[in-house]
């Protein structure tokens, strides 16, 4: 990536770059929508299917084709299920859990696309490669680290939700690339049907077993709102898309760690977190892994 940052190739290289860190910035707040609207009795697995079948419906009218693409293109499968336990984890964590120890937590991720990379693109890892994995995880580790000693674990069911939410997002970005040569609008079309189908039969499995309440209805304003949250989710999806599809897979993964940086602030600003030194420092770390990230090849 690095090579393609000087000279006439810079865009090749930057605008993907650019893309993701879009992406990481509206993940990176979208724990307060999700919230707002829990608080409006919509469960974020409910509230995350009906988004996702909103944005899922603006694009089956836009291009129609995509959808019998997906249909006929057992891979694009892999993706749906990638992505739907992505969003459905994700927001569920986030909404219910201390949102900085979740998104660190689902950040352990660089981790799984290493490996993923390896194992289902034939990525080489290298030197750099593992300094930059090791300062994200120094970072991760740094602020999960327990004030009484012990390893940085899971301790609950958003805590839980933020492994695996990292795991299948690392997925995700893999098979974005694998199936790099599909048509874009059969990528999304997968990503915003596993949002909805994934979400959704969740949310109607643990509402009928009594472990979530039946989704509430929205006043307008709020449905409004939705609505909108739904178009920053499609657009966020598609940098997704354009930059995860040009990068490599480790890279993807460092970039999309400022998630890290905006959740933080976001949830500091706002109420939901403390910013400690621990908190900075482990920032620190994890910023410098994404810098690394940008020279890479150097």
């Amino acid at each position: 990536m690095s090579r393609a940052l000087h000279g006439g190739a810079a865009p090749r290289a930057l605008l993907p770059a650019l893309a993701l860190t879009f992406n990481a910035f509206v993940w990176g707040l979208s724990w307060w929508p999700f919230r707002l609207l829990h608080a409006q009795g919509l469960h974020p697995l409910w509230s995350t299917a009906l988004i996702y079948l909103l944005a899922l419906a603006l694009l089956v009218a836009a291009r129609p084709r995509a959808l019998l693409q997906l249909a006929r293109t057992p891979a694009l499968w892999v993706l749906v299920l990638a992505a739907g336990t992505t969003n459905a984890s994700f927001n569920w964590a986030a909404a219910t859990g201390d949102v900085v120890r979740v998104v660190l937590l689902f950040y352990l991720m660089p981790l799984w696309a290493l490996l993923l990379g390896r194992v289902l693109l034939h990525e080489k890892l290298n030197a750099a490669a593992g300094v930059r994995m090791a300062l994200a995880l120094a970072g991760a580790g740094t602020v999960l680290w327990p004030e009484g000693g012990g390893l940085p674990l899971p301790r609950n069911l958003p805590e839980a939700l933020g492994v695996l939410g990292g795991f299948s997002f690392a997925l995700n970005n893999v098979m974005l690339r694998r199936q790099a040569h599909q048509s874009p609008a059969a990528r999304g079309m997968a990503m915003f049907m596993g949002g909805a189908v994934v979400a959704g039969a969740l949310a109607a499995l643990l509402t009928a077993a009594g472990r979530v309440p039946a989704p509430a209805v929205l006043p307008l304003p709020w449905a409004l709102g939705a609505m909108a949250f739904a178009g920053c989710f499609i657009l966020a999806n598609l940098a997704l898309q354009y930059g995860a599809t040009r990068l490599p897979a480790q890279v993807t993964a460092v970039i999309m760690l400022s998630e890290l940086l905006f959740a933080s602030l976001s949830a500091f600003a706002l109420g939901a977190g403390d910013f400690t030194g621990r908190l900075l420092l482990g920032g620190v770390l994890i910023v410098s892994a994404v810098v690394l990230a940008t020279r890479r090849g150097h």
